[in-house]
């Protein structure tokens, strides 16, 4: 079973390398991994954005001179909607780079020539002190967030309402990415005292949340129908039926 999709740990979660030098990526690559980070690679900015929006990224390491969309673009489109950590890794070593990046909401600049251990390390600190200022528990995907303890979630940073049912279903789904739950499963949750209802019921609270998500359950980004038994929340598998 995968684990919950929590910040600090979740098996879709990973680190994005925005980095058209190949070498330098799968190198900062090897060092993350060895330190038990997933991560994913990105050779330009429109690649970049591509993956931001359909996967769970914890962390971004982000060049700045980059084919199609520059790093300082990235950064800034990004800031309109999440707060993930970012770390420029580049050659521009200019004090003024360094002011602009830290303005952009940048949480660490490094310059080229580099230390891999050095970087990890930077990452580690960084992640801490961000697991810190958040400590209520948040999942995410794309431009979805759901804060339980406050009973809020946000798309594309704007404030969703929810009934407690939809609510429950979506933290439900969300929690487990790519596990299909069977309707009865999921009617034990909206009525664990055992109420006696029918299993559409299920069906109706997800036709509205999807609704309220903007979700097309012709083609959906969020919460995906597995015929015949049930529901399941999009992880990386369907990463290319998101970016459609």
């Amino acid at each position: 079973m995968k684990s919950p999709a929590r910040y600090e740990q979740r098996s879709e979660a990973m680190i994005l390398i925005v980095e058209d030098d190949r070498k330098t990526a799968s190198l900062v690559a090897t060092y993350l991994e060895r330190e038990g980070f997933a991560t994913a690679m990105a050779p330009d900015g429109e690649e970049a954005l591509r993956i931001i929006q359909s996967t769970s990224v914890i962390f971004i390491i982000l060049d700045l001179m980059l084919p199609k969309v520059d790093g300082w673009d990235v950064c800034r489109r990004i800031r309109r909607t999440c707060d993930v950590p970012i770390l420029f890794l580049t050659a521009r070593d200019e004090e003024m780079d360094r002011v602009n990046g830290f303005e952009l909401g940048a949480d660490d600049y490094v310059v080229k020539p580099f230390s891999p251990r050095e970087l990890v390390a930077r990452v580690k600190a960084i992640l801490r002190r961000s697991r810190a200022r958040n400590e209520t528990e948040y999942l995410s995907f794309g431009c979805l967030t759901v804060v339980p303890e406050k009973h809020r979630v946000l798309l594309d940073n704007h404030l969703i309402t929810l009934t407690l049912s939809e609510f429950t279903l979506l933290h439900t789904l969300m929690s487990n990415p790519g596990r299909v739950y069977t309707r009865n499963e999921l009617l034990q949750t909206l009525y664990p005292r055992g109420e006696e209802v029918i299993d559409r019921v299920v069906d109706v609270h997800i036709g509205k949340l999807r609704q309220k998500l903007g979700d097309d359950p012709v083609s959906p980004r969020y919460i995906f129908t597995v015929r015949g038994i049930g529901y399941q929340f999009a992880d990386s598998d369907h990463r290319e039926a998101l970016t459609q």
